[in-house]
């Protein structure tokens, strides 16, 4: 379909759509030799809207920003390690309550953080920004993981009761944690899986984290989608039932491990506070569709 008679389209920011689209393409594609001004005019010519789903799913991430040191004192006593001595992609290493119990990762630890739920929230978003107590801030980044399965938190206190399925939020989750005390540190030893970091360098501060494809993620315009739906690079257009986030042109740049399945995207909305309390509310039906070039179009 031609993309004027998508809803939103008139009112869509095509430039902010067309330079993060040009994060994801060669230096040689057309998109770089349009002036901003006539973006919305680069893709009316160019492509066509094919539909990947009227029944999708819509979540969102965020990068977390939290206050760390690079020694462990009294406050600063949760590590985040670096990867295992030997390991290397797609090993299988322990699970989460034997590398806690067994401090298996002794000597990794490239950081420390003050509370162990927003260390686990930190693993689950796969990337964070660490204030350091000179007042300088250094970036983590996704390095790898324990190749054990993923249980996530909501679920398990939504199958026990713990909270309402209709108010599952990540404020909900801390709302729960802060209120549980040791059973609530307990508990987040039941998700057997554990993310190793590394530190990045050379990023721009004023951008996101890296995704899969390795370009830095822009807020509200990067998302994370299956492969096996869609490729990386892929101009994706979405349109949410929860009108507050409302139809927008999105960039296929990330991936995710829940991320499974026809329609299912996970938005990414930027850096901090503000930023998590978006992704951490954001749990909502969409229609998404993919954008293909006229002269391939099916």
């Amino acid at each position: 379909m031609d993309l004027t008679s998508l809803p939103g389209w008139a009112e869509e920011d095509h430039a902010a759509a067309l330079t993060t689209y040009r994060e994801s393409c060669a230096s040689d594609d057309a998109a770089w030799q349009v002036v901003l001004a006539d973006a919305r005019q680069f893709f009316e010519d160019r492509f066509l809207a094919e539909a990947v789903s009227n029944d999708g799913h819509l979540t969102g991430y965020y990068e977390p920003e939290l206050a760390g040191a690079l020694h462990p004192d009294n406050y600063f006593s949760v590590p985040l390690p670096g990867v295992p001595e030997g390991w290397e992609a797609g090993d299988v290493f322990a699970t989460r309550a034997e590398i806690v119990d067994q401090d298996l990762l002794q000597g990794r630890e490239l950081v420390w953080v003050a509370d162990p739920l927003e260390a686990f929230l930190l693993q689950v978003q796969g990337s964070g920004r660490i204030l350091l107590p000179d007042g300088t801030s250094r970036r983590l980044g996704f390095a790898g993981k324990n190749g054990q399965p993923y249980v996530s938190l909501g679920k398990l206190l939504v199958a026990r009761g713990e909270i309402v399925a209709d108010a599952v939020s990540v404020q909900a989750i801390r709302d729960w944690f802060a209120a549980n005390g040791e059973n609530a540190r307990q508990t987040l030893r039941e998700n057997p899986s554990y993310v190793f970091f590394q530190w990045l360098e050379g990023l721009d501060p004023a951008k996101g984290p890296l995704g899969t494809m390795r370009k830095q993620l822009t807020a509200m315009r990067s998302i994370a989608v299956d492969l096996d739906v869609l490729p990386l690079g892929s101009l994706t257009y979405i349109i949410p039932s929860d009108e507050s986030i409302g139809p927008r042109l999105c960039v296929a740049q990330d991936t995710g491990g829940a991320i499974k399945g026809e329609g299912r995207g996970d938005l990414f909305c930027g850096t901090g506070d503000a930023a998590g309390a978006l992704a951490g509310s954001l749990n909502t039906p969409m229609t998404m569709l993919r954008l293909v070039r006229r002269d391939r179009a099916t």
